[in-house]
């Protein structure tokens, strides 16, 4: 169970799994992180002897609550809520809180752990948290979804505030869930607190980009793949798992930089257009009208679709994850290797097992893990909070090249710490010591808390 990890890491390790029982997301990202700072304590002894690895590895803070409320019906509901507040070392804890039926307390901490590095590789003063519920918003109406929001707030506030811990949107938490939040916690403190949430409406502190910035900033990081390799986008052929909001502004980024995206899913399938997805009508379909995926045969009668497909069959030399956790397992990753897949860029997070890890790395394409392509989204949040607190509004053209900075400033981190610790190219490696490295000197600098 510990083999391949170093031993001088293999303690931490054995310990997170003696104490997480069951928690295997969790123990997933954990040992992925791991199995790169052998080289990083044997540089940094000091590391070492404040057992920053042990502390790392165990959050400051974990909230779990009960989230009653009522139905449309009159039925009273109980749902389940969590807050991981992970590591402040840098910042108040940011971290996006995510609704949907399979949230438990591992897929909370394994997120959260995750976004400790993703923040760090920022280079913005955030610390790393997540959050979420088993409550699932498909299907509920707006009147559901606003009383489970204000329920689930009711608790929340008690713990959060712009210098203390600032959630955001994932999976099932957008503008609708951020807005019914940010209102019941206004209510409830009688403070105007803008950047107490990131992912706000325009109208009311939000930011512009910040819908589209994971996706952007996925693709981004990838463009800057392709480019230390002597390439582009430009005519590519490239495959965008999901249809949420990630998928949607990865597909449109990718057509503006030259490529084609050909297929993209839901839960339910997949859509398979060969002469170019209709972006246009995703958004329709996904953003305005909340349908789901298969019904974009009825406007582009010559795409397919798939009940039940996996898109990772389909041939590309792209490839976007931009869905869940684990959905490219070793068999899908061989496959779009053999298939000519030349990068991957990962825009949910660890959505590849550590086997679909090992065939990437080892076939030498183009691999940019989610704690390093994906961090746009908290980095254009980080950019939220800069104008709340300075009552400003930037442009989206400034936020956006803001965004584009940042996400090519990562890119050089990761490689460039690859190379010093003698793994030129592998951004698992660049991305995991560069955002430890930066995390573990705030914790040494801050004393034994």
């Amino acid at each position: 169970m510990t083999n391949g990890i170093d031993e001088k890491v293999r303690g931490a390790y054995e310990e997170v799994l003696r104490r997480s029982t069951g928690e295997v997301e969790f123990h997933q990202a954990v040992r992925e992180v791991l199995e790169s700072l052998g080289p990083v304590l044997a540089k940094y002894p000091e590391f070492r002897e404040g057992k920053i690895i042990e502390r790392i590895c165990e959050p400051e803070r974990q909230i779990i609550f009960r989230v009653p409320w009522q139905d449309d019906r009159g039925e009273v509901q109980i749902n389940r809520g969590f807050r991981v507040q992970y590591n402040s070392a840098l910042g108040p804890y940011k971290g996006g809180l995510r609704f949907h039926p399979s949230v438990y307390l591992g897929i909370v901490k394994f997120l959260g752990f995750e976004q400790i590095f993703k923040n760090a590789l920022t280079g913005l003063p955030i610390g790393g948290g997540k959050g979420g519920s088993d409550f699932d918003p498909k299907g509920k109406s707006d009147s559901e979804v606003m009383r489970f929001c204000q329920s689930f707030m009711t608790e929340l506030m008690r713990y959060i505030g712009e210098y203390t811990d600032v959630p955001a949107g994932d999976i099932g938490v957008g503008g609708r869930e951020i807005g019914y939040m940010f209102g019941q916690y206004k209510r409830l403190t009688s403070r105007y607190e803008a950047g107490v949430l990131t992912g706000k409406g325009l109208g009311y502190g939000g930011s512009l980009v910040r819908t589209e910035a994971t996706g952007y900033g996925t693709t981004y990081f990838v463009r800057e793949m392709l480019a230390v390799r002597k390439d582009s986008f430009e005519g590519k052929t490239c495959i965008v798992s999901g249809s949420g909001n990630v998928a949607i502004y990865t597909i449109e980024k990718i057509h503006e930089l030259g490529g084609k995206v050909v297929a993209c899913s839901d839960s339910n399938g997949v859509i398979h257009d060969e002469k170019g997805i209709d972006l246009d009508l995703v958004k329709r379909l996904k953003e305005r009208e909340r349908r789901r995926i298969k019904d974009y045969t009825d406007y582009r009668k010559h795409a397919k679709y798939v009940a039940g497909g996996n898109i990772w069959d389909i041939p590309c030399q792209v490839a976007m994850p931009s869905a869940t956790q684990n959905e490219i397992n070793g068999k899908d990753a061989a496959t779009l290797v053999k298939n000519g897949c030349i990068a991957v860029g990962e825009g949910a997070n660890m959505p590849t097992t550590p086997e679909g890890v090992k065939i990437f790395l080892a076939s030498g394409i183009a691999y940019g893990p989610g704690k390093a392509a994906n961090a746009g989204g908290v980095a254009t949040s980080a950019l939220e909070m800069q104008q709340n607190a300075s009552r400003d509004s930037w442009t989206f053209e400034h936020t956006e090249q803001r965004l584009a900075e940042i996400m090519k400033n990562i890119h050089r981190n990761c490689w460039e710490t690859a190379e010093e610790f003698g793994a030129k190219g592998n951004y698992v490696v660049g991305a995991n010591i560069a955002g430890f490295i930066r995390v573990a000197k705030a914790m040494v600098a801050h004393g034994l808390i």
